[in-house]
């Protein structure tokens, strides 16, 4: 993912009063969305808040009700889970497990840059997945990949 994606500069100035057709084009240049048309992604913007977290802040912790996919707009994170952590960066996203089955946090993902991140509600995110089927093959295409790699790394001792 190219992390020079631009952020809008928004008419207020202000991270968290987004302007729904400028995350619209935000959104479309990242993978998971090629393909919705900018018109279905202002309608889930419109459901969704926008966040700035500093390096070492908390964004999801392990364990709590999931109830939303967050989409890094710029900056990093780590994933912390097992039996690997795995770094995030611009236009990456997660909590798709915790969205799709209804289970609690299955890692805890910490800021370690200046992270902004897109928080969208779950009913939101599954209405458009549901009009827009290449969304999950696009997830389950990513959740694969990861397990893959899980799966290539030496056992932990224990």
């Amino acid at each position: 993912m190219d992390s020079d994606i631009q952020i809008p500069m928004l008419t207020s100035g202000y991270w968290d009063q987004p302007r729904p057709a400028d995350w619209a084009d935000v959104l479309s240049d990242f993978p998971l969305f090629a393909g919705i048309g900018k018109r279905q992604l202002r309608k889930l913007v419109r459901h969704a808040t926008v966040a700035e977290h500093v390096p070492g802040d908390t964004v999801i912790q392990k364990g709590t009700p999931g109830d939303s996919l967050y989409v890094i707009l710029g900056g990093s994170a780590r994933a912390l889970g097992k039996p690997a952590s795995r770094t995030l960066r611009t236009g990456d996203y997660f909590g798709e497990l915790s969205l799709l089955d209804g289970t609690p946090r299955s890692a805890t993902v910490l800021a370690t840059g200046e992270l902004h991140v897109m928080r969208l509600p779950r009913q939101a995110f599954i209405e458009l997945a549901e009009e827009n089927p290449g969304i999950a093959l696009t997830m389950l295409n990513t959740l694969g990949t990861q397990i893959r790699r899980l799966e290539t790394q030496p056992a932990l001792a224990a």
